[in-house]
């Protein structure tokens, strides 16, 4: 095997590593009530972000 292929193989290990850690984290009950609380932040008008001074 060359040196791509086990680069490619590298980063597809880390990959789904990576995948497998997101999936446990996101579908772990105890987070459920966490992400829930910030699913609305992007609909929520009543604390408006500040960017500053218009020019």
């Amino acid at each position: 095997m060359t040196t791509n292929d086990w680069l490619g193989v590298f980063f597809a290990l880390v990959s789904a590593i990576g995948m497998v850690a997101i999936y446990f984290m996101v579908f772990r009950p105890a987070n459920k009530e966490s992400f829930e609380s910030q699913g609305v932040i992007a609909l929520d008008d009543e604390d408006p972000i500040n960017m500053g001074e218009k020019r």
